[in-house]
């Protein structure tokens, strides 16, 4: 297993110091692989979880997912999204503190900055619900980027077999509603993300 990985990590030209596993099943039985730090520190760790369920091949697969994420840069474009956003709306926040129509229109006299975050927090949600949609498609997309990166660097069928346990392990409907799939799911559903890595192998 740790000669697989370090192969596909020379693959993707991918510098780590140290691989790690995680106790995960002291909690659940969910797997997962993730990686964390910055630079030279950057750590790869597996769930306990991840090992017992997967065979050698599939998590070499799953971790190549991870690394597309590193590598397409979508950590980075997430924080800085969520950058922006959060200075959108404290703008805006600031915009509401001194205005007597925002307290007026909630049925108050008057407010202060205390009093008005706290109804902020709880109106916001309200008008940012319709664009749901719009941030799971964002991170629905780069989960097929992922995959395909996956596919270039490992064995698309790995990838495959190792989706249907993970899915499986984490009660995850193969089948969602595509309704509430469009405003809630942050990753595609299964038999979406397995047609295309199988167009991928295709291709």
């Amino acid at each position: 297993m740790k000669a697989r990985i370090e192969a596909l990590l020379e693959r993707c030209g991918f510098r780590s110091s140290g691989l790690f596993i995680m106790d995960g099943s002291k909690r659940s039985s969910h797997g997962n692989a993730y990686f964390t730090g910055f630079g030279d520190n950057k750590r790869i760790v597996f769930f306990d979880t991840l090992l017992e369920r997967l065979a050698p091949a599939e998590v070499e697969a799953v971790l190549a997912h991870e690394l597309g994420h590193f590598r397409r840069r979508h950590v980075v474009k997430r924080i800085a999204l969520m950058f922006a956003l959060s200075l959108a709306f404290l703008a805006l926040l600031g915009q509401l503190i001194d205005a007597p129509w925002f307290y007026a229109g909630l049925g108050l006299a008057g407010g202060n900055a205390a009093l008005a975050l706290i109804l902020f927090s709880l109106i916001v949600p309200v008008f940012t619900f319709p664009f749901s949609p719009l941030l799971s498609h964002l991170s629905r997309r780069h989960e097929f980027e992922a995959d395909a990166y996956a596919a270039d660097h490992a064995d698309a069928d790995d990838l495959v077999r190792a989706l249907v346990k993970l899915y499986q392990d984490n009660a995850a409907t193969l089948t969602p509603d595509p309704l509430h799939s469009l405003f809630y799911d942050s990753h595609p559903p299964a038999a979406q993300r397995i047609d295309h890595l199988r167009q991928l192998r295709a291709a």
